[in-house]
């Protein structure tokens, strides 16, 4: 058997069946150190024998089961051991340990609840502390997005100049109060000014161009330097989006200063200066991470989830009622505090409000199917391709380099995005043109369309007229757009700074629908006798929105990207308020779905939960197989024999040898080498505790002392040294199947119930075991990939 982290669902006396509750977990690596111990002291009973205080007789049955006048068998230890309860960096919780140690708990509580009122204070707090978690962790992230969403705006109008009556204004905020903006170029007021202006005292030529070009780099280079030097420095965690992390915490696994205060630190500050730097990220995802940092660490505050890993982590396989009704409070409190903040300075909880007045008709569903196909492509192939790319990064010495990378993906975006003001603009600004339907308040060179009247080229506000040269620029202008958006994305996904993708590829989708919004558009006016537009599509009435199709797009490229269905639907409806075009949406997310899926089921972040090798079972991925558990279980033909413990025969001395000779975390014990029965589970770290314990706390134990895990002491002679029992640290529930077990009921069962390993039996003798890893390896291997890149990385 191949070095394999046997992780154990633990022990709970009187809770053999606490398994049925408890959620999935995940365990990948190897190594001997897994942390995996009780904390309560009524399942700390690491040696069995009657309790007893230091320096008191202790009475031990030796050889023929004559008692010793001296001693006792320690059985129960009363002070709890430093150490236990925890866990080591990059391990997993047992989950059915912790639901255990939460009941004992809450159990503890309702005793004592009426023996005071300082008692039945101490359970009100209790039990109101979930409440009070969610609420700090609306209060915060609230504050935060707000704060992240202005200080971004501001920095990003920083680099084409600055408001002289108040530098903490951004370029709109800069000229509200101003009585000098017409109302075609209402983003011109004497307030702000441009880099030339200040520099060189002009605002137009070829100087002035060259100057406001040279800054945008300036800055842009300045922004992303810095915040890869503060990620790279003080926290590494804040790199990237955090959402495969977050998912594989709340799996279970550990990732320490993940969630600390460091991380949340410097992804705030640091988010901020990437999305300022123009770089093609989001900000959406990265504040996934910076709220879940908020919850981690409120929750310390609280004994009743600082204390349990698994209470911090409801939310993960299984999602109880009350912890629904608390994620609800938890948004009504940060959309309050949002919209107290008012970042997007609507009025609205919204970041892009639609307000459109045309219905869609049933025939465009054809083009909404269309982009939901494109959609599928997209995410299909940028999948592909930034996986491949970040697979490149972490093999070759280029990834060695993370500062110059970014400084690199930095200058080409400045230098390219410049030129095209749909680059250069914020990208979120970007998607809100895109949004924004063509009425009398809109000067976008979108909305140029020739009016009629006497010939003349006239511009008029009115929708399904000829497009003007500004509409055509703006085409041409936003297919160079799309093809940058869609080639820096790849690029930029991935990089050493907080990187979001709700955001880039919305971009791309909304580019892609306005530009297919307009082409319906112009086809409609052009051609309204074809019996497609004959009906419902009269000469100068307005029919086709494009604003529409930008956001159908939107939803279909980010569709096809995470795979998402109804939760993005919703997502899309949050972010615009088009309650009224689900269908239009429904469809094209859900056509988005069906192409990529005919690529490949992954989504971005599942796909990176395995580039990295984290331990996460999809629960949605299928196993089809027609394997069984002993083609899958260790140990395999070639390998060694299965290591295990026997019940009553072994030292001390050969127990710690087999400890130090193997790098497993798991034992099981077997009645004997011949008869192969058996008794149940050990951890390793449990046994280590236990010997340790032992020697410091009795005396007697020696290397060839008898080890046994049995209800009652072997016979043995009478001047034999003092055995050990262990019998306390012993699952004897261990989780089995039979060698005959179809593989995909053996999957199911590891993905429901949250298991670490099970052991395999044939006729109630041990044949073999199982573990996580196992499955992850064999999974790997019928999906013709490498078994090893489930190794963590």
């Amino acid at each position: 058997m191949e070095s394999e982290q046997l992780y154990h669902r633990g022990y709970c006396r009187n809770s053999y069946n606490s398994i049925a509750s408890a959620s999935s977990d995940e365990e990948l690596l190897d190594g001997a150190g897994v942390i995996m111990d009780f904390h309560t002291t009524e399942d700390d009973n690491l040696l069995d024998g009657d309790a007893a205080s230091p320096g008191s007789n202790y009475a031990m049955s030796n050889g023929g089961g004559a008692p010793s006048s001296t001693t006792h068998l320690l059985d129960f230890l009363e002070e709890p051991i430093p150490g236990v309860g925890t866990y080591d960096d990059f391990h997993t919780i047992d989950w059915v340990r912790e639901k255990c140690k939460d009941r004992e708990r809450h159990r503890k509580i309702n005793s004592k609840k009426k023996e005071s009122a300082w008692e039945f204070t101490k359970s009100l707090y209790d039990a109101w502390s979930g409440w009070l978690v969610v609420t700090l962790t609306g209060l915060a992230s609230g504050a935060l997005a707000g704060l992240i969403d202005i200080a971004a705006d501001w920095m990003n109008d920083l680099k084409e100049g600055v408001c002289l009556s108040a530098m903490w204004f951004n370029h709109e905020q800069c000229c509200w109060t101003s009585n000098e903006t017409t109302f075609a170029e209402r983003d011109k007021c004497p307030q702000w000014k441009s880099w030339a202006e200040l520099i060189l005292g002009q605002a137009e030529g070829p100087g002035s161009y060259i100057m406001n070009y040279f800054m945008y780099i300036y800055w842009a280079l300045s922004f992303a330097f810095l915040a890869v030097c503060l990620v790279k420095v003080f926290a590494p965690y804040a790199c990237g989006s955090g959402i495969p992390e977050i998912k594989t915490i709340l799996s279970g696994f550990i990732i320490r200063g993940y969630l600390g205060k460091w991380t949340l630190m410097i992804k705030t500050i640091t988010l901020v200066l990437a999305v300022a730097s123009g770089l093609s990220l989001g900000k959406e995802g990265p504040l996934v991470h910076v709220a879940c940092c908020c919850g981690n660490i409120f929750s310390y505050l609280f004994p009743k989830y600082s204390k349990n890993e698994a209470k911090k982590r409801e939310v993960s396989y299984y999602f109880p009622l009350k912890t629904l009704w608390r994620s609800f409070f938890a948004a009504l409190v940060a959309a309050f505090v949002l919209r107290s903040i008012n970042p997007f300075g609507n009025s609205r909880l919204v970041l892009f409000y639609v307000e459109y007045h045309t219905p869609w008709y049933l025939f465009e569903l054809i083009p909404f199917i269309l982009l939901g196909v494109f959609g599928g492509l997209w995410g299909a192939f940028f999948i592909r391709a930034n996986i491949a790319w970040c697979r490149r990064r972490k093999s070759t010495r280029f990834g060695k380099y993370p500062v110059l990378e970014v400084i690199l993906v930095a200058a080409i975006t400045a230098v390219v995005a410049f030129p095209n003001p749909y680059t250069r603009q914020n990208t979120s600004e970007l998607i809100k043109e895109l949004f924004t339907d063509c009425g009398p308040l809109e000067s976008s060179q979108l909305c140029q369309y020739r009016s009629q009247m006497n010939g003349s080229k006239a511009f008029s506000d009115n929708p399904n007229r000829p497009a003007g040269p500004g509409v055509y620029a703006a085409m041409w202008q936003l297919c160079l757009a799309l093809i940058f958006k869609i080639i820096m994305t790849i690029f930029t996904f991935g990089l050493k700074v907080p990187s979001g993708l709700f955001i880039p590829s919305m971009a791309i989708g909304a580019i892609a629908g306005r530009i297919v919004g307009i082409a319906m558009e112009q086809l409609a006016y052009y051609h309204h006798d074809w019996f497609l537009f004959k009906e419902w599509c009269e000469v100068g009435a307005d029919c086709i929105t494009p604003g529409l199709y930008a956001m159908v797009g939107a939803a279909a490229c980010l569709g096809g990207v995470t795979r998402m269905t109804v939760s993005l639907v919703v997502i899309v409806f949050e972010l615009t308020g088009g309650l009224e075009y689900i269908v239009p949406l429904m469809a094209a997310v859900m056509t988005s779905k069906w192409v990529g899926d005919a690529f490949g089921r992954e989504g971005i972040y599942e796909a990176h939960i395995r580039l990295n090798g984290y331990p996460f079972l999809d629960a949605k991925e299928e196993f089809t197989h027609t394997t069984l558990a002993r083609d899958v279980m260790r140990p395999r033909h070639s390998d060694p024999p299965l290591a295990v413990l026997t019940q009553d025969d072994l030292t001390v001395e050969e127990l710690q040898a087999t400890i130090n000779e193997t790098s497993y975390n798991g034992f099981p014990v077997i009645v004997s080498k011949e008869s192969q029965r058996l008794v149940g589970f050990a951890l390793r770290r449990d046994i280590t505790i236990a010997i340790e314990n032992a020697r410091r706390k009795q005396e007697g134990i020696m290397l060839n002392s008898r080890v046994y895990f049995t209800q009652h002491a072997p016979t043995l002679p009478a001047d034999s040294p003092r055995p050990l029992k262990l019998r306390s640290i012993l699952d004897m529930s261990p989780f089995t199947v039979t060698d005959h077990t179809p593989m995909e009921i053996v999957v199911d069962i590891f993905r429901k119930l949250g298991l670490r390993q099970c052991l395999v039996t044939h006729n109630g003798r041990l044949l073999g075991i199982i573990t996580k890893k196992d499955i992850l390896r064999h999974m790997a291997q019928m999906a013709d990939q490498d078994p090893e890149s489930i190794m963590f990385n």
